[in-house]
């Protein structure tokens, strides 16, 4: 809204014409969406505790986490007015790609608090069935592929079903209709390799803010026509260079949580903020064509699911556990390792994963 009130006064102000940069309002959305969330934290941990919405751990987990029964929970809640508020006042809101990437985040982050509210209201860790949980995870999946693909046979096409393999100059298959159970895949598959994620103080908001960082740059070279065609992307798209404003806001709000739910936290996400998160990176990565790259970018929180997976797959067919717990990060803390140490390892594996995602654009 920012931007539709301030760029049409640079004729009469000539300072404002920055408001038409993509850079410029990049930043102030990150500064924005972190001011937000540093301002709100203490507030909304304040409310959180009078409310007495607190997490209940799992008896099964490591035994060193009980202690953290009662902590404010579904601060996904401040990731999400962080990270949309200022979207919508720095954003082209003429630009459909801000709007997908809003509302499927919202709507995953929508399911997230549905899930929340029930573990609550039944004081166990149980909330939504596992298969409801995933029902509706497809069912905002599909819609969203369904928008994309409207777009993309939409007069001007604004969108294509083209993918891009990283590695690969000339496999660029176009999956036509088959791009709707793509999306769902790759939706749903973001959404819970986040949330699987989330189980130690600061891990999955420092991991994603990572992620979040590696696609404000993938989001802005999508996006210029220079750096696209250089890259030899599939199509270059001014629309979707107005998605680094989104990436932008979402690496600012996960700083601000991340001063409130770093080790030790006084504050969780919650599923609100994992599948919200998941979410995002899902949409952004779909829009921008980087869709198989976001197995790179996430990698942390793809070794996270793998680990579950494997887990489960090796104690139903052979009796037998690969890993003393999983998600991976419980099995390095049941060897011995602190939390603070699981933690720095694996956002310095998180920040090794972002920079090769980004000097993979050029191997091809």
């Amino acid at each position: 809204m920012l931007y539709h009130l301030l760029y049409p006064l640079h004729t009469q102000y000539g300072f404002l014409n920055v408001t038409q940069y993509i850079t410029f309002r990049t930043a102030a959305s990150s500064v924005t969406a972190l001011v937000i969330s540093l301002v709100l934290g203490p507030w909304m941990i304040r409310k959180l505790r009078e409310f007495q919405i607190g997490q209940v751990i799992r008896q099964e987990g490591p035994a060193t986490h009980r202690t953290k029964a009662g902590t404010p929970t579904m601060g996904g809640l401040l990731i999400l007015t962080a990270a949309l508020v200022p979207t919508l006042l720095w954003a082209n809101l003429w630009n459909p790609c801000i709007w997908v990437a809003v509302l499927g985040t919202a709507a995953f982050g929508s399911i997230g608090f549905l899930d929340d509210y029930l573990k609550i209201v039944r004081r166990s860790h149980h909330g939504l069935r596992p298969r409801y949980k995933m029902l509706w995870q497809i069912v905002v999946a599909v819609v969203v592929g369904l928008v994309l693909i409207l777009l993309a046979y939409s007069d001007p096409p604004l969108y294509n079903t083209r993918l891009i393999f990283p590695f690969f100059k000339r496999l660029i298959p176009d999956l036509g209709l088959l791009y709707v159970p793509f999306a769902v895949i790759v939706l749903v598959g973001a959404t819970n390799a986040v949330n699987l994620t989330d189980g130690l103080d600061g891990l999955a908001i420092s991991v994603f803010a990572v992620a979040a960082a590696a696609f404000t740059a993938l989001s802005y070279v999508t996006g210029h026509r220079v750096f696209a065609e250089y890259l030899q992307l599939t199509r270059f798209s001014p629309l979707t260079g107005e998605l680094t404003i989104f990436c932008g806001a979402l690496v600012g709000a996960s700083l601000g949580f991340l001063w409130y739910n770093s080790y030790p936290a006084d504050i969780f996400m919650g599923d609100v903020g994992s599948l919200a998160l998941g979410g995002a990176l899902g949409t952004v990565a779909l829009l921008i064509k980087q869709e198989f790259l976001l197995v790179i970018v996430g990698g942390v929180f793809v070794i996270e699911a793998l680990s579950v997976i494997i887990q489960v797959a090796s104690f139903k067919t052979t009796g037998r556990r690969v890993f003393k717990m999983a998600p991976l990060h419980h099995h390095f803390e049941l060897i011995g390792w602190s939390e603070p140490k699981v933690i720095t390892r694996f956002i310095i594996v998180a920040i090794i994963f972002a920079l090769f995602s980004l000097t993979s654009l050029k191997l091809r």
